[in-house]
Parts: structure tokens; sequence; C-alpha cells
């Protein structure tokens, strides 16, 4: 990795920390600079200004969850499979990207402009990649279910950063095992027995 894309990442590492912690709103350019270790001028040469770092640090974040994600289902041709590697991936990643998992939750109405739309057309495309895969396990389904079990589905991934800690007893993978098992029991085949069929 060239030195660019290393202080970048680390600044952006950081500024998720720091928005993480005290919010977007509460947070200076100061702020950010003090937990990085780069200087404000630093910080100008790679962003314009704080929307600027959250715009960077969501894009990232998103872009680089949806790439794993299509990577990691393309493995697999069974539907359940392919849900349960989105689920693993899914978790795994933001396992490792707690902070912007905050941001991306508390932070989603808070660019504006372009900025906004570049990051909604991201995460549609990340939204739209599981819907697919729950038309694949569930194709009885109505489009309307399928389009809530899907956030129901990041509901349950997503609130894992106000709990979850990977060092402890439960790893990422056992985890997002759990998670599949419980949302493709009650979702893809509970449709039986609850409605009696």
């Amino acid at each position: 990795m060239r030195p660019y894309d290393e202080r970048l990442n680390h600044l952006l590492a950081q500024a998720a920390r720091v928005f993480a912690d005290r919010g977007y709103h509460a947070t200076t350019m100061r702020d950010i600079a003090q937990a990085s270790g780069v200087s404000l001028a630093g910080i100008y040469y790679y962003v314009r200004g704080k929307e600027a770092l959250l715009s960077r640090i969501q894009e990232r974040c998103f872009a680089g969850v949806l790439e794993g994600a299509r990577e990691a289902v393309a493995a697999s041709e069974d539907p359940a499979e392919r849900v349960q590697a989105f689920v693993r991936h899914h978790v795994g990643y933001f396992a490792a990207h707690m902070a912007e998992m905050k941001v991306l939750s508390h932070e989603a109405g808070s660019l504006s402009g372009e900025a906004r739309r570049r990051v909604e057309a991201i995460k549609r495309r990340y939204v739209d990649l599981l819907e697919g895969l729950l038309r694949e396990a569930a194709p009885d389904e109505a489009p309307v279910d399928r389009n809530a079990a899907a956030y129901l589905l990041f509901g349950m991934m997503n609130w894992m950063y106000t709990w979850y800690n990977p060092v402890r007893e439960i790893d990422p993978r056992r985890l997002a095992d759990l998670i599949a098992r419980i949302f493709l029991g009650g979702f893809a085949e509970a449709r039986s027995t609850v409605h009696g069929g």
C-alpha cells in the first residue's frame, strides 16, 4: 500500500472513532487532528472538511462491505448457504470496523447533497444484493415481506455495535452463524409451520 493510502486509512479510521465516541456534530476538526496525530493542514490535504471525512468513511465502508459480500456469496450456489455467506461477511467485516458501523448507523442522515446520494446509491446496491439472496432462499415470500426481512436481518447484525466485543467468548464467525441460523430458521423454513402447510 502506498504511503498516501496508509495515511488516509489511518486518518479515516481515527475520524470514525472520534465520530463514534463524540457524535459527528459535536466533533471538531481539531478533535480529529488530536486523535489522529495529523495536523489540520495535513487533514485538509486529504479532504475539504468534516463532511468530506464523513462521506469518505461511509463511502469506503459501504463499498468495501459490498465488494466483499459479492465475493463471499459467489462461492456457493445453494441459496441458504449464500445468505449465510452474506451474514458471515457482514458480521466479520463490521466486527473489525465497529466504530465505522456505529457511524453508519448514527450518521446516515448527516450527509447532504451529492455526498449523500453517492452513499445512498452504494447502500441501495447492498440492500438489493441481500434482497436478491432472499428471493432465491424464499421464492414464495411476497416482495414486501422479503424487503422487510432484509431490514430485520440488517437490524440483527447492525445492532451488534451496542453490545458485541469480538475478543470475548463468541467470535465473529460463531456469532454470524448464530444470526444466520436464527434468521433462516425463522424466515425461509418457518413458513409452512406458520401457515399450516
